[in-house]
């Protein structure tokens, strides 16, 4: 759970911009979508390929 708690001068675009930023890197969103409908073996096994895919590419792949 991302919890954000006010500095007694912080303006409230800062502390929704902290509370953004930590619920992107608690993949929150991501898995929300997740789990939003079932997901088939195959829906699945495409996911990780794809994943697999740009995990390799970003390292410096053909």
């Amino acid at each position: 759970m991302a919890q954000v708690i006010l500095g007694e001068n912080e303006g409230i675009e800062s502390a929704l911009r902290r509370f953004k930023r930590q619920v992107s890197k608690a993949d929150i969103f991501a898995d929300m979508k997740k789990k939003r409908h079932y997901e088939t073996p195959l829906e699945k096994a495409k996911r990780k390929a794809s994943a697999r895919r740009k995990r390799w590419q970003s390292r410096g792949g053909a």
